[in-house]
């Protein structure tokens, strides 16, 4: 592959992640690592291990920040919509 084809990749993977439907593919993807979570926090109350517990919440924190994060992006896109009026 050359340098002009990878820089042209690059450039519309990076156009991707800034556009609607990549937002909404982080979002998706964000929230997937929550069921992670979850399967974490509960395996810790079953064991009863607070640092892993403490791990999890550390971890849903990060995830509900970095989804508020996404959304407030989508909403950014969406008032710069020429079309939402």
């Amino acid at each position: 592959m050359s340098t002009e084809t990878k820089s042209s990749a690059l450039k519309k993977a990076k156009g991707f992640k800034k556009s609607k439907a990549g937002t909404y593919l982080s979002i998706g993807t964000t929230l997937f690592g929550a069921v992670s979570i979850a399967k974490q926090a509960k395996k810790a109350r079953h064991e009863q291990d607070t640092l892993q517990l403490v791990d999890a919440v550390v971890s849903a924190a990060a995830i509900v920040t970095g989804v508020a994060l996404l959304v407030r992006e989508l909403r950014r896109m969406n008032s710069d919509d020429v079309l939402a009026g």
